[in-house]
This record gives C-alpha cells, sequence and structure tokens, in this order.
C-alpha cells in the first residue's frame, strides 16, 4: 500500500465512529433498518409483561403508567449535583408518570470501573445509565445487556427521530457482528460544534485581526503579527494534553487538513472513498503536523502546550504568558474569572475554526451521543413494556426532553411571547442567572446527565441554555461541510481479538512521535522512517484484516 500518494478530500472520512465500528462490527446480512434485523425485527410477546403500560401510545403522548412502577436504576452520581432523593425531578415523575426509581449508585470517578463490575457479576439494574458509544462493547458477548435494536421498534418518539433525523447512518456505526446494537444512543438533530480558539479579544481588536480567519496559513499569519507586537509572550498556548499531545484541539483542527487526530483519532482509520488506510501515516497527517512544527518553530506556539497540564495553561492565559488557547463555551467562562481574579485586563472571544488543505470541515458523525443500556433481564419483567414506553418519554419525546433539561413550566422556568423559554430569576443553570441563590442541578434534580441525554435533542432544545456567544459561534460553524461517514467493516470475534493487539502500539508510536515532531525532537524529514516503524508494528496486517471486512461486508450487501 502507498502511504505517500497525496489523497484527496474524502480522506477526512476518518473519524471515531470508524474506529468504533471496527471494534463492534456489523451483520454481514442483507439490509438492516434501525430496528436491526433484515427487515424487522421479531414481534416481542409482552403476555404478563406489559402491567403498566400504556394500550395506547404513540408520539406525542405523554406516557402516564396505569398503574404505580419501580424500575432499577444505575445512577451516575455526579459531585456538582450529588443525588437527593428529594429532588422536584422524581416528586414530578411519581405525580404525572407514576413512576419511581430503586436506585443504585456509584461516584464519578468510580463510574466506569462500578459500571463494568456490576455488569460483569450480573447485577445490573434495569437502566444503566450514563453509557457513551463504544462503551458497551465489551458488555455484549456475556449476554448481560439487551440488544437494544429488538426493541426500539416499541419505542414510537424513538424511531420517529431516527426518521425525521435521517440518523440510519449514525446508528448503523453502533451495530455488532450480529446486526444489533446494544445502546440506546442520546440523538442530536444536528451536530454541535463546542471546540476552538480562545483569543485575547482585545488584542485581536487592537492589531486589527479577524474572529474568523479564513484559512489556517491565515492565522498563523495572525499569530506572527501577535508576536511581532508582543514579543516577550507566547501569541498560542495549549492544553488537553494529559494522555497525549494537545488532543482536544487537534480533534478540532484535524478535518481540515483531511485527517484525523487527538480525541477524534479512533482507532486510526482514514476511509479514502476506496479503502481504509491508517491515518497516522498519511500526507494530511504528516501536512497537520508539519503545520504544528512550524508554530513551534516560529514561537507562535508555546513549546510546553505538548505536554503541560490543564491547569498550566489556564495559568498562562489569565496572566497574560500566552495570548490563545483552546477551548469551548464553557471553558472560556472559566477563563475570564482567572483573568478577573488575577487582574489581567483583557478579555477573549471565540473564533471560527478556519479552513485548511483539505477543505472546510466538521468531523463524521457527532450526533450519536450518551445513552443507556437495559439489562438483559428487563425483559422478563412484567413492567417491561411499561419501561419501554416511559424510557422513550422521558428520553426521546420533545416532551421529555425539554421536562429533563428545563424542569417544570411555571415553577422552574417560562416561556415568553416568543416561546422562548426563561429560566425562573431565582434559579441558576449553566452559567445563566449567576448568583440565584438556588441551582436547577444541586436544588431540582433538572439539567442532569443521568436523565438527560447530553446534548442530544432538537437543535432548539439543545441550544437553548447556551450563551449568546456559544450560539454564534455555533452559527458561525454552520457553513462547514460535514464529511460523510466511512462505510461499516465489521469483524468477527477472531478478527477483533487480532487488531485488538495492534491497535494500541500502534496509536502510542503515532502518539510519541506526533510530539516529537511538533517539538523538532525529530525532523520531519524522517517521515519515511517514521511510517516504516508503523509498518514493522503491523500496521499493514491492521489495515489488510479491514479492508477485506469492508469488502465482505460490501459484497453481503449488494
Amino acid at each position: 500500500m502507498t502511504q505517500h500518494m497525496r489523497r484527496s478530500v474524502l480522506l477526512a472520512g476518518a473519524v471515531l465512529a470508524a474506529g468504533a465500528l471496527v471494534l463492534s462490527g456489523c451483520d454481514s446480512g442483507g439490509d438492516t433498518g434501525a430496528d436491526g434485523d433484515d427487515t424487522a425485527a421479531a414481534e416481542f410477546d409482552f403476555t404478563g409483561k406489559d402491567v403498566g403500560a400504556m394500550e395506547d401510545y404513540g408520539v406525542g403522548d405523554t406516557f402516564t403508567a396505569t398503574e404505580p412502577v419501580e424500575f432499577g436504576l444505575f445512577y451516575r452520581d455526579h459531585p456538582n449535583y450529588p443525588y437527593n432523593k428529594d429532588w422536584l425531578f422524581l416528586s414530578e415523575l411519581e405525580k404525572n408518570q407514576n413512576v419511581t426509581f430503586d436506585i443504585t449508585s456509584a461516584p464519578l470517578n468510580e463510574w466506569d470501573q462500578r459500571k463494568s463490575l456490576v455488569i460483569g457479576a450480573g447485577d445490573a439494574p434495569d437502566i444503566v445509565s450514563v453509557t457513551y458509544p463504544g462503551q458497551e462493547v465489551p458488555f455484549v458477548a456475556g449476554g448481560a445487556i439487551l440488544a437494544a435494536s429488538d426493541f426500539v421498534q416499541y419505542m414510537p418518539n424513538y424511531m420517529d427521530k431516527v426518521e425525521k433525523w435521517n440518523l440510519e447512518a449514525d446508528l448503523d456505526q453502533l451495530r455488532q457482528e450480529d446486526g444489533k446494537y446494544y445502546l440506546f444512543p442520546g440523538f442530536r438533530e444536528e451536530q454541535r460544534p463546542e471546540y476552538t480558539f480562545a483569543v485575547r479579544s482585545d488584542i485581536w481588536e487592537e492589531l486589527g485581526l479577524s474572529l474568523e480567519p479564513a484559512t489556517f496559513d491565515d492565522f498563523a499569519d495572525d499569530l506572527r503579527k501577535v508576536k511581532e507586537a508582543y514579543p516577550d509572550v507566547y501569541p498560542m498556548t495549549d492544553r488537553w494534553s494529559a494522555n497525549g499531545p494537545i488532543e482536544g484541539t487537534l480533534g478540532f483542527v484535524s478535518p481540515n487538513f483531511g485527517t484525523a487526530a487527538g480525541w477524534g483519532f479512533g482507532q486510526g482509520l482514514t476511509w479514502t472513498g476506496d479503502e481504509f488506510v491508517y491515518t497516522g501515516a498519511t500526507d494530511e497527517y504528516k501536512d497537520l503536523v508539519e503545520f504544528y512544527a512550524g508554530l513551534v518553530a516560529d514561537g507562535l506556539l508555546d513549546p510546553e502546550a505538548i505536554t503541560q497540564d490543564d491547569d498550566q495553561a489556564k495559568q498562562k492565559v489569565a496572566s497574560g504568558q500566552a495570548l490563545s488557547v483552546g477551548t469551548n463555551n464553557q471553558e472560556i467562562v472559566g477563563y475570564r474569572q482567572t483573568l478577573k481574579d488575577l487582574g489581567t485586563a483583557g478579555d477573549l472571544a471565540m473564533i471560527r475554526v478556519p479552513a485548511g488543505p483539505g477543505g472546510d470541515n466538521l468531523a463524521a458523525g457527532g450526533r450519536l451521543v450518551s445513552g443507556f443500556m437495559l439489562s438483559s433481564k428487563v425483559q422478563e419483567s412484567e413492567h417491561f413494556k411499561a419501561l419501554l414506553q416511559f424510557l422513550d418519554w422521558l428520553y426521546y419525546s420533545d416532551e421529555g426532553l425539554e421536562f429533563a433539561k428545563w424542569g417544570v413550566e411555571g415553577e422552574t422556568y417560562t416561556k415568553d411571547a416568543d416561546g422562548k423559554r426563561v429560566l425562573d430569576p431565582g434559579i441558576t443553570a449553566m452559567g445563566i442567572n449567576a448568583g440565584a441563590p438556588k441551582n436547577l442541578q444541586t436544588d431540582y434534580g433538572f439539567s442532569n446527565g443521568v436523565w438527560m441525554l447530553v446534548h442530544g435533542s432538537s437543535v432548539d432544545l439543545d441550544r437553548s441554555m447556551l450563551p449568546e456567544e456559544a450560539v454564534d459561534f455555533v452559527e458561525s460553524m454552520s457553513t462547514k461541510k460535514v464529511l460523510d461517514l466511512p462505510p461499516p467493516a465489521p469483524l468477527d470475534e477472531v478478527e477483533r481479538e487480532q487488531v485488538s493487539l495492534y491497535q494500541s502500539a500502534l496509536k502510542d508510536h503515532v502518539w510519541q512521535n506526533t510530539a516529537a515532531f511538533i517539538l523538532g525532537q525529530r525532523s520531519l524529514d524522517e517521515w519515511d522512517a517514521y511510517v516504516s516503524e508503523l509498518e514493522g508494528m503491523n500496521m499493514t496486517q491492521y489495515i489488510d484484516i479491514v479492508n477485506e471486512a469492508q469488502q465482505r461486508y460490501a459484497e453481503a450487501n449488494g
């Protein structure tokens, strides 16, 4: 396989989803729909398992159990809003939906470990909350979790959003080799870009620089002008390097270079339009690394950014030692507060992520977010149908999504004449009404990631608590091209075991050398030698397995 051939913009089809689908796999059988089987999932016999279920329940209906029901819930206890049995959220569900929970709890810092232990022991409650796409895969083989795709046909709001928002291709990324998927994911109507650079807007304004640089070359030119005006500070520092070099930043930058990196690297697979290649060995990945190496060499990027922790980055920005840094709409609020605390004059603004040599792009995927799993035992419960209806209402209906996020109209929020939601002035949430005596999460239990599929919902609801600058940023990014998802490449069990031996070592080598190239510790003249090193670590064997799986799937599905 030729690794240095100049690839087209299609290379940017490499996303985290590509890696996830290879790990999880798909059915090699016929066409699949949202329900997971070749045509439709087999009808399930709810006889004796429909206690509390509504006889007529459809899109737009408010779920109310016909008699009190209690569901087991494995609850992630977040330190920012510790569980409180007296939350309005819980009392409203009991009053209006006839639903209560038997809660098993685990703290945030132990959540993933405890989740694995509980499921592995066969003791999972009915609902296992806060599970991101891909995290369900280790639990599939043991049979401890329910095949979601067999039962979503009984969830009308779920099915309605899949159809209206064209989510079928996204759901295909979740399928296992049996053709089914085992996570009930959160849905996002549209991608919501969150990450970009925060720049010192007062200095950018002073120097006449744009907050919407057209290209990364233009952005680099702006940084040079900042360096000329302020030679004793770095125009840029960065963060998110705890597990690898500036992972967060490379994640949102890389699609514009026609590649994937950092948090978006996934399993290192890039779809060219004809085949998968290894992302870390492509010319496009080299272009990205070379750009960042140039920033360091020119004194525009703080070299400590590649390894420093987040607190160091924040302090450099807050003290004026650096004048831009990676951010999102929540982090920029913290930066501003630290500026204020240290008495540093100036303000920060989010810029539009520029275009690059690969185009003006957003990575594929991103519309499936944190969801939940169900214990396989729930299909034996007398309340099974009621559980499916309730979950469909809470997590996928417009009414349930609004309730979980905003609370009770007339009590925690109102709507103005234009239908815009307005939080009660005595309540704060997500920076709204800062300093108010009550908190929507802590005191009421709403906007809780356990009961609100984080970031998942309609565009209107998804943006409803965002500050104006974040909405402006999202709108500025809306002209970017959302890249296509790669095709499925389902691996069988033997193949998955085999590639798992390759993936970690390859990624570690890519991370190590990405940092070395950027910092100038290794010359980019040694790129060919680096690619040869990857080949010596079974890169070619890995890619061959994936491409054979992709071809097998394509042939089986016409």
